[in-house]
């Protein structure tokens, strides 16, 4: 991952507002959650929302579907183990006792890959 990238995905990620959204698409998993029900369920109006997603979405951390008359937002998981890999490439200077943890939290996100189940 080049740094502009995780640079534009850092600052989509450094609002409250957007990391909440963030957070509970990563939670829904693959299948996503439509619009109303991130607005419902977090108490956003809807217009923060979707200046919120935008950004999101700008930063190619989260894909959106539309399902009838709704639209789906589900986070990318290979995004968003691109940019926790960037974020630990040289980890410690490769010190296994600080690294092995941060490993298996890299290892459980990319598990979550929308082709894989979590």
């Amino acid at each position: 991952m080049e740094t502009k990238a995780a640079v534009n995905m850092l600052s989509a990620l450094g609002h409250e507002g957007r990391l909440a959204i963030f957070r509970l698409l990563v939670k829904a998993g693959p299948e996503g959650i439509a619009a109303g029900e991130i607005a419902r369920t977090l108490d956003v109006l809807p217009n923060s929302l979707s200046a919120n997603l935008n950004v999101l979405s700008h930063a190619g951390l989260i894909a959106s579907r539309r399902e009838g008359r709704s639209i789906i937002y589900s986070a990318d998981y290979d995004a968003m183990s691109g940019m926790l890999g960037f974020l630990m490439e040289d980890c410690c200077n490769g010190a296994p006792e600080i690294c092995a943890p941060l490993d298996s939290i890299l290892a459980r996100a990319k598990a979550c890959a929308p082709d894989s189940t979590c």
